[in-house]
């Protein structure tokens, strides 16, 4: 009978001394990794460095920090790396020069054409100033050419009204010759109604002196303002 029980509490005894020194070896080692280094998710290993497992195979980790997934090889499942694809960067766009805006200036033009008394005749001079005025409105952005006959007091209300339409008239006729579209000059006649002299300016009667005094009676006057293309 002693020696039964003392067999059973041999028995026990290695046991224990077993299990001490494996947990002892867990002790000792359950904070380190396999290459000795301290590390909180490392395996517990027993005395000969081998992983601890539980019967169903799967590795014991230390107790310290978040427990991970146990598994049957010892260490968590690693994903596969996820291929990324990278869009390639777009063409850089070549953006064409902007041309420069064209630049405008505004100009006016006018001149003054004068008339023998009671005529209607271009003088050399008058096509002169007229030549001149057609060469200085070339490129020039307008809508209207607007000309205005006139004529002295000599003479009756009515005569004078028809001949400053019949002055204006000739040189509208005239710059029509030189190329500009007809429908771009527009005249009107305003007689003697609006004379450029004052009337105590020549009291003489119809005489040369008083004729010569209203010579700036007898005209038409030409205008014309518009942009031009400085560039």
């Amino acid at each position: 009978m002693t020696s039964t029980l003392t067999r059973k509490h041999a028995a026990v005894a290695v046991a224990c001394a077993l299990a001490l020194g494996v947990f002892s070896a867990t002790a000792n080692s359950q904070v380190r990794d396999m290459q000795g280094n301290i590390d909180a998710k490392a395996l517990v290993v027993d005395s000969r460095g081998a992983p601890v497992m539980n019967r169903y195979g799967e590795c014991w980790h230390t107790l310290y920090g978040p427990a991970p997934q146990w598994t049957s090889g010892c260490h968590a499942a690693v994903p596969a790396p996820v291929a990324q694809t990278v869009a390639p960067a777009p063409a850089p766009v070549m953006m064409a020069a902007a041309a420069p805006l064209p630049a405008y200036e505004r100009v006016v033009f006018d001149t003054n054409i004068l008339f023998d008394s009671d005529k209607s005749a271009l003088r050399p001079a008058g096509r002169e100033k007229l030549d001149a005025f057609v060469s200085n409105i070339k490129g020039l952005e307008s809508q209207s050419i607007m000309a205005i006959g006139y004529a002295d007091r000599m003479g009756t209300d009515a005569s004078n009204q028809a001949l400053s339409q019949q002055r204006v008239d000739t040189v509208k006729a005239y710059l029509v010759g030189q190329g500009i579209a007809a429908n771009r000059v527009q005249t009107s006649a305003r007689g003697e109604t609006q004379p450029t002299t004052l009337a105590g300016d020549c009291k003489d009667a119809n005489n040369a002196t008083n004729i010569a005094c209203m010579q700036p009676d007898r005209h038409v006057f030409i205008e014309i303002s518009g942009n031009r293309n400085v560039n």
